[in-house]
C-alpha cells in the first residue's frame, strides 16, 4: 500500500483497522509478512507478503501536517482460486438406490459448483448445486460424475466421483445354430450384468462340463460359449444357458439343429419356400388324380 506525503509531513503511520503496523520507519506489527518499503518526502509505502485472506480489510495510512492530521484509508479485497476441499468417494450401489454425490469448494469471491455426468452419450450437466441427489438411479446413470468449482479468478478446479451401478443380468443375444454332423458347432450366449454374470449351460436338466463329451465352454466378459468340436445327431437339440451374479439370474433357450431341419430361430423366407413346395406336390397329386 502506497501513501503519497510532501514536505510538511512532520509524522506517518500505517494501521489496519485499529492496530498500528509501522508509526514512521519503527515496526510495531510482530507480524514479519508486513515490511516497510519506502519512507520518502513523497511516498510511505508497506508491503504484505504472502496475503491471506485474514488480511482483507481496511487499511489506513496516518499523517500529520503542521499539527493537523489526515488520514487515507484502503480496502484490500483478497481473492482466492476456487479449491475443492471435500468430496464423496467412489461409490458402487444397486440399481434403484437413491445417491447424493457432495463437493465441498472454498474461494473468494466465493465459486460456483457444478455437477456434471461424463458419459457416452454426452456431458450434461445435471446439477448446480454442491449436492447431486439421484433417486432411483438406473444402470444408464453409472459412469463418471465430474465436479467443477470455478471463480473468475484463475482456472476451474475440477474433481471426479466414479458411480459403479450394479444390476442383475438380462442375456441380450442368444441365437439358435446349425451345425452338420461331423463339423464344428458353436453357441453362443451374451448377457450384461455388473458385476459380471457366471455362465452355466444346460441340455435338458443336464448341467454340461468343460471338456467332457467333447464339448468346450468359453465364458469371458459378457459373453459365454459352447463348442462342439464335432458334431454327431445326440448333440441337437435345446439347450440352456443361465447367467447369474449375486443380485440374481436369467436364461436363455438355444438350439443346436442340423441342416433342413425347422426350428423357431430359422429364415423365415426357407419356411416360405417349404410351404410352397408342399402345396406344389398337394396340387400335383390331385390333378393325377383326375
Amino acid at each position: 500500500s502506497r501513501c503519497t506525503v510532501d514536505d510538511r509531513v512532520t509524522r506517518v503511520a500505517w494501521l489496519n483497522r485499529s492496530t498500528i503496523l509501522y508509526a514512521g520507519n519503527d515496526k510495531w506489527s510482530i507480524d514479519n509478512r508486513v515490511v516497510i518499503l519506502s519512507n520518502t518526502k513523497t511516498q510511505y509505502s508497506i508491503k504484505i507478503h504472502n496475503v491471506d485472506v485474514y488480511d482483507e480489510g481496511p487499511y489506513t495510512c496516518s499523517v500529520q501536517t503542521d499539527n493537523h492530521p489526515k488520514t487515507s484509508r484502503v480496502h484490500l479485497i483478497v481473492q482466492v482460486p476456487p479449491q475443492i476441499v471435500n468430496i464423496s468417494s467412489d461409490i458402487t450401489v444397486n440399481e434403484g438406490s437413491s445417491v447424493t454425490l457432495m463437493c465441498l469448494a472454498f474461494g473468494r469471491p466465493e465459486p460456483t459448483v457444478t455437477w456434471r455426468h461424463l458419459s457416452g452419450k454426452g456431458q450434461g450437466f445435471v446439477s448446480e448445486d454442491e449436492y447431486l441427489e439421484i433417486t432411483g438411479i438406473t444402470r444408464e446413470q453409472s459412469g463418471e460424475y465430474e465436479c467443477s468449482a470455478v471463480n473468475d479468478v484463475a482456472v476451474p478446479d475440477v474433481r471426479k466421483v466414479k458411480v459403479t451401478v450394479n444390476y442383475p443380468p438380462y442375456i441380450s443375444n442368444a441365437k439358435n445354430t446349425g451345425a452338420s454332423v461331423g463339423q464344428k458347432g458353436i453357441l453362443q450366449c451374451e448377457a450384461s450384468a455388473v458385476p459380471v454374470a457366471e455362465f452355466q449351460w444346460f441340455k435338458e436338466d443336464t448341467r454340461l462340463a468343460n471338456g467332457l463329451e467333447g464339448v468346450r465352454i468359453e465364458s469371458k466378459g459378457r459373453l459365454s460359449t459352447l463348442t462342439f468340436f464335432n458334431v454327431s445327431e445326440k448333440d441337437y437339440g435345446n439347450y440352456t444357458c443361465v447367467a447369474t451374479n449375486k443380485l440374481g439370474n436369467t436364461n436363455a433357450s438355444i438350439i443346436l439343429y442340423g441342416p433342413g431341419a425347422v426350428h423357431d430361430g430359422g429364415n423365415v423366407a426357407s419356411r416360405v419356400v417349404a410351404g410352397l413346395c408342399l402345396w406344389a406336390t398337394l396340387l400335383t397329386r390331385l390333378l393325377l388324380d383326375f
